[in-house]
């Protein structure tokens, strides 16, 4: 009975609340149209076969696409590439992540080093490693015709693809498991060493088995990465087709619409079963298997015989990828790759002469209004899950996430299937597709997911009382939530607010198929320039972009200093 009464208090609470209401019949209309209806329209329309006698039900597309060797192949190559990518990315971030947790590096700007290499890639393009590789290692490389004079076509393909997505997504696996690490009771260890068991034998028998399954769940999510790839294959991939890049040329290059729904359904199979493996499996048994907080802090390895070889490796793989990094300023400044290296600022006057500075406006602009709308409805997601009780709050918060597990190709077609030809062909939802509206939303759909995790772990932090107060108080939801609440957990705002102006301005797999002449964006310019050997221009591109990239994250910081962390969040609970 009383839980009766508290689930009917919370109701009529609910009720009275108009404001309350309207953000969460709002909130699941926004998710209803733009995340689950492109995608329930994409598996309506890979099921419509047309014939001659019209329009039917089945499986005729699938039997079609599989029945292509291309397509078949790149499914095989996707698959591959993920396994090679995630082993890779998966032992590189474990190897920084033990030597951040375990190893005394001997310095402190060393370790600072490794830390600003191992979250470089994070807050980069996603295609800049791409363009390196190819100024290294390409036909007219520094290594492959300046050291040794070859001709070679070798990095364009599952070569080039792993090394750019190891490279890439390995600092995702780093920040996986350097929480894990740290979180590993030393006393454990240190009981073994004191029976005494060799370095190595702890690390096997003890380390490793407590961190299998985090092991695993970093496996799975650059896998899951490496599958939903898209610009990186695209620029370095050559004849090396993944399934996104397969379901870009069927669709642009073949103007076979039913395929490459088809296409885009068989990927996202494939994505959201890893998805769920990771998110419902793996992440819950990750948890269970670590003892918690240290009691005490670990004692940092100093034997030579361990230190040596990890902090020598971690410095090889440290090097190559700053060197990889500067490569793509230079290569914007020097006047021909491989032939001429000479200083010019030619590349740059080509890229802003003709009102070329639209492209970086275009992109600025629909990124800048992209970004408060994202940080604003994820923290309000955020807030009604947390803090609120109401039906369907678990499915607001599973369809929120969603977009995490959706390749950007697959979103892309499914609002070019939602918007253009679906049931909203004529209209106000109609008149979206081609605009600039379609694009913010699309930066919003992609960058929700983080801001809504982010925001659920802030707001958890919150204690009750505090709200409740300004209830007791007479403020309504809206009055406490941009009076109380959103004070609070301003950092994680902030923070969602310059990642979402990151990920949209750096955006490409999804915009590229929605994108029209009407707007210029930086991300299509690199591609374009970059699959016609116009590598001096596209270097220029980048640079400018991570010019802009940086500027943003450094002003984020800047104002997390000024405003300083909120002294009300509570302790979390350990």
């Amino acid at each position: 009975m009383p839980n009766a009464q508290g689930k009917s208090l919370d109701r009529k609470k609910l009720f009275a609340d108009p404001i309350l209401i309207t953000a969460i019949i709002g909130i699941f209309l926004f998710l209803l149209l733009f995340i689950v209806y492109p995608l329930a329209i994409l598996l309506t329309d890979s099921a419509v076969v047309e014939t001659e006698a019209g329009k039917q039900i089945g499986f005729g597309n699938f039997v079609r696409i599989f029945k292509m060797t291309t397509f078949r192949k790149a499914i095989s190559n996707t698959l591959v590439l993920g396994m090679i990518t995630g082993i890779g990315a998966t032992l590189i971030g474990f190897l920084f992540a033990y030597v951040d947790a375990y190893v005394d590096v001997g310095s402190k700007f060393v370790r600072k080093l490794f830390n600003l290499v191992s979250i470089l890639p994070v807050v980069s393009p996603p295609f800049v490693l791409s363009l390196s590789a190819i100024l290294l290692f390409g036909r007219t490389g520094v290594i492959t015709r300046g050291l040794f004079n070859l001709n070679t076509t070798a990095l364009y393909g599952w070569r080039g693809i792993a090394l750019v997505q190891i490279l890439t997504f390995f600092p995702v696996c780093y920040l996986m498991l350097k929480g894990l690490l740290k979180n590993i009771d030393p006393s454990l260890e240190e009981a073994a060493r004191n029976m005494g068991a060799s370095r190595w034998k702890v690390f096997t028998t003890v380390t490793l088995p407590l961190l299998l399954p985090g092991l695993g769940n970093a496996f799975l999510v650059s896998f899951i990465e490496s599958v939903a790839d898209f610009a990186n294959p695209m620029i370095i991939g050559g004849n090396y087709d993944t399934l996104a890049t397969s379901i870009y040329l069927q669709l642009t290059g073949a103007y076979d619409k039913s395929g490459a729904t088809a296409m885009a359904v068989v990927l996202l199979t494939i994505s959201m079963g890893l998805f769920i493996l990771e998110k419902y499996w793996l992440e819950r048994k990750s948890v269970a298997t670590l003892t918690g907080k240290a009691s005490r802090g670990r004692v940092l390895m100093t034997d030579k015989s361990v230190r040596r070889p990890l902090v020598s490796l971690c410095t090889i793989i440290t090097i190559f990828v700053l060197v990889m990094y500067a490569l793509v300023p230079l290569g914007s400044l020097f006047k021909l790759w491989g032939r001429d290296y000479s200083l010019s600022l030619k590349w740059y006057q080509y890229v802003f002469k003709n009102k070329g500075y639209r492209v970086f406006t275009d992109s600025m602009l629909l990124s800048i209004i992209a970004a408060p709308i994202t940080a604003l409805l994820s923290t309000m997601i955020a807030y009604l899950v947390v803090k609120r009780k109401f039906a369907g709050k678990g499915l607001m918060e599973f369809v929120a996430m969603l977009a995490m597990a959706v390749p950007g190709t697959v979103l892309g077609v499914g609002f070019i299937r939602g918007y253009n030809s679906g049931l909203f062909h004529s209209g106000i939802m109609q008149s979206l597709y081609g605009t600039g509206a379609i694009l913010v939303i699309v930066f919003i759909v992609r960058s929700l997911p983080i801001g809504t995790r982010s925001g659920i772990a802030a707001l958890r932090q919150i204690d009750k009382s505090i709200e409740e107060a300004a209830y007791d108080m007479g403020a309504d939801s809206g009055k406490v939530f941009t009076t109380v609440t959103l004070p609070l957990i301003k950092e994680s705002f902030f923070s969602g607010l310059v990642t979402t102006f990151v990920r949209s301005i750096t955006a490409i797999s999804a915009i590229i198929l929605l994108v029209t002449p009407k707007y210029l964006l930086i991300t299509v310019r690199i591609n374009e320039h970059a699959e016609k050997g116009n590598y001096g221009i596209a270097c220029a591109y980048a640079t400018i972009l991570i010019v802009i990239t940086y500027t943003a994250i450094t002003l984020m910081n800047v104002l997390l200093e000024k405003f300083g962390t909120s002294k009300a969040i509570a302790p979390q609970e350990e």
